[in-house]
């Protein structure tokens, strides 16, 4: 008798708007935050008949709860107000996931991130369980100013983490990080692989004037000022534009463009809230991407840009090390310092390689890789199998 599959449960987000084809009642909700790599692990997951995966999302912009299957998945998309949910500290997502549970009997669940309470739900819930780390808003504090809600998530983070049965992160950094503070967490690193579109890329550099590209949210924490006031001084020394590909930030947009000169505020192009093919067809053509973030557990925008073969100049911090290696695939500055990223700009302008578009052939082999979504999905495979033995214990 062949083996039943394992039945996991994802809660309690799923970038569900950018997958195709939704039944009516999704059809036009707003965009979230695309969150690439669970579109990259589903993919890789629903070739694996071993696996039933069930995918749970909240949304209160809809008349009902209802659930419907693509691609033998299948998504829970349960009504629910948002300021109730916040209101009992997510009691009542625990309370309607653990009734989803007594349904679907799954073996484990999975909580994605801390952003939403996923491993304080999954902890209500009383399954077997597993927390993906998506952010360490422990190290954030330390860094950057952060917002009220990100703090209190941050007080959670502590709460909720040395409880974890299993905990799956992403960079050599985060693991390190997570070791020194809990030595009894039991961890599994997975990175978070691009999406396909990245690796099927056909490169067409720009050199002629120099094409750079950002790709994120916009920030103090991501270093947009920095990466501003940097190319607004590079832009009296010569030709180039710039790509930033982002969500609406209009407040925030305003306060740049009030800061740098028209000079260089002519040379920017918008572009929101694109596709993972789309943002992939954008990187195409630009000379080098740019990120000179102050933190970053492990930035997606850096990953799709070196399995692409996009020179990076970025910052050596958190995980971004992993991905990026000085003078083989980009060059790095200490984060926060305009002068040192403003220099290694420069500096890549004059490289050999990284000044026509091109990355070092063996290194771009090896980070391909390193971040393959074959990889990826082993790697969680690993994790679920260590999550389920330790709910036996």
């Amino acid at each position: 008798m062949s083996k039943p599959p394992l039945t996991v449960l994802w809660i309690p987000d799923f970038p569900i708007e950018w997958i195709a084809d939704l039944p009516d009642g999704l059809r036009d909700s707003p965009r979230r935050h695309p969150a690439t790599w669970q579109l990259v692990l589903l993919s890789e997951f629903e070739k694996n008949r071993a696996l039933k995966i069930h995918v749970m999302v909240m949304r209160h912009r809809i008349d009902r709860s209802f659930s419907f299957e693509r691609n033998g998945v299948t998504y829970h998309v349960l009504k629910a107000r948002p300021w109730t949910r916040l209101g009992s500290i997510f009691l009542l997502d625990a309370w309607l996931i653990r009734r989803l549970c007594r349904r679907i009997q799954p073996d484990l669940v999975h909580a994605w991130g801390s952003e939403k309470g996923g491993p304080l739900i999954a902890r209500y819930v009383g399954y077997p369980y597993l927390t993906t780390v998506q952010g360490l808003y422990g190290w954030y504090k330390e860094r950057v100013p952060m917002a009220t809600y990100d703090h209190f998530i941050e007080r959670l983070e502590r709460i909720y983490l040395p409880r974890s049965p299993v905990v799956t992160t992403e960079s050599n950094f985060a693991v390190r990080y997570l070791k020194d503070r809990y030595p009894q967490m039991r961890i599994q690193q997975a990175e978070h692989a691009p999406n396909q579109a990245f690796f099927q890329i056909k490169r067409q550099p720009q050199t002629n004037p120099l094409h750079f590209i950002t790709v994120g949210g916009l920030g103090q924490r991501k270093g947009t000022d920095i990466l501003f006031k940097s190319l607004d001084r590079l832009a009296t020394e010569r030709e180039f534009k710039l790509t930033v590909l982002t969500n609406p930030f209009p407040g925030y947009i305003d306060s740049l463009r009030a800061g740098v000169s028209e000079k260089f505020w002519n040379r920017i192009e918008f572009k929101y809230q694109l596709l993972p093919n789309q943002v992939a067809g954008e990187l195409v053509s630009p000379t080098m991407l740019l990120l000179p973030t102050r933190a970053d557990t492990s930035p997606n925008a850096v990953k799709e840009a070196v399995v692409a073969g996009v020179p990076v100049v970025s910052s050596n911090v958190g995980g971004i090390p992993d991905y990026v290696f000085p003078g083989k695939n980009g060059l790095l500055g200490s984060p926060g310092n305009e002068l040192e990223f403003l220099e290694a700009l420069r500096a890549a302008c004059q490289h050999p390689l990284f000044s026509k578009g091109l990355v070092d052939p063996a290194t771009h082999a090896q980070t391909r890789d390193y971040l393959s979504p074959e990889r990826m999905a082993r790697n969680f495979l690993a994790a679920y199998a260590m999550a389920v033995e330790a709910g036996k214990a």
